[in-house]
């Protein structure tokens, strides 16, 4: 008995079969996924032996679609993490802490050497270069966002 249907017939069936498969209301995966803040090009200072505090980097930004005012730092590699400026007064440079730090949608803050950043007071590992950290930040409505953030020789 011969085949009726060529190989070109069958894969052609299949993909259509497939596609039937899908809901016409089904939403795409990356609508579903809502939109989270994220912490991009984030480092950590390297540190000596010794040395009990060090520095946080990266460039924070609200992908979300409403505002998010960042309350709390917390770290379990750390004994403390807190958010700090460097300001100029009267011509002397210095730093200060941040209370809070808000940003609404789609707004970004990049915390640097010289401006915002994360100080982060007692290490309770090695800060050498390679170190996964891992940084929680938390909004003022009870949200806790994570990232891992390397530790590096800068």
């Amino acid at each position: 008995m011969e085949n009726k249907f060529s190989g070109f017939s069958i894969v052609l069936i299949s993909i259509l079969v497939l596609t039937a498969c899908k809901p016409a209301d089904a939403p795409e995966a990356a609508a579903v996924q809502a939109a989270e803040p994220v912490f991009e090009r984030a480092w950590i200072r390297s540190l000596p032996p010794g040395i009990k505090m060090t520095a946080g980097f990266g460039v924070f930004t609200n992908k979300t679609d409403e505002a998010i005012e960042l309350v709390s730092f917390a770290s379990p590699t750390f004994q403390s993490v807190t958010l700090h400026v460097t300001e100029e007064v009267d011509g002397v440079s210095g730093m200060k802490e941040v209370e809070s730090l808000a940003l609404q949608p789609g707004e970004t803050v990049e915390m640097m050497p010289g401006g915002y950043h994360l100080m982060l007071m007692g290490p309770r590992q090695s800060m050498s270069p390679g170190n996964q950290v891992l940084i929680q930040m938390t909004s003022a409505a009870g949200q806790t966002y994570e990232f891992e953030v390397s530790v590096e020789n800068r």
